[in-house]
């Protein structure tokens, strides 16, 4: 298990640029895959973006993909969002999470077991 804790988010206009940040507590953090997800509410929580614990692969949601960019360092454990060409969908409150490493990288957000408290993110038109 990880701590994690977001920040970043704001109010933006469409166009804008932000980037997330999660910085996350606890020994084991560079052996955990990361995923970032996205909420608004009334619905169900949205898979954005994830990073195996090497770095090395990366996965996208097609809503995202081009826009989002996902890293990570593990020398300072903490792992980013940039996000690029915000739009009023994008809207949502943006959620880090950790999973077990492997090679798979989960979009469910039932494969990650730890969360941070959330950042919204506000995109105006």
């Amino acid at each position: 298990q990880v701590q994690l804790v977001e920040s970043g988010g704001g109010l933006v206009q469409l166009g804008d640029s932000l980037r997330l940040s999660c910085a996350a507590s606890g020994r084991t953090f560079s052996r955990f895959n990361m995923g970032w997800f996205r909420q608004t509410p009334g619905k169900e929580r949205e898979f954005v973006a994830a990073i195996r614990w090497t770095g090395d692969s990366e996965r996208y949601a097609d809503s995202v993909k081009g826009r989002f960019t996902i890293s990570r360092d593990n020398a300072k454990n903490t792992v980013y969002l940039q996000m690029n060409g915000l739009k009023p969908e994008d809207t949502a409150v943006y959620y880090c999470a950790a999973g077990s490493g492997g090679s798979v990288l989960y979009s469910s957000p039932y494969n990650y077991d730890s969360w941070g408290q959330g950042t919204q993110v506000t995109v105006s038109s």
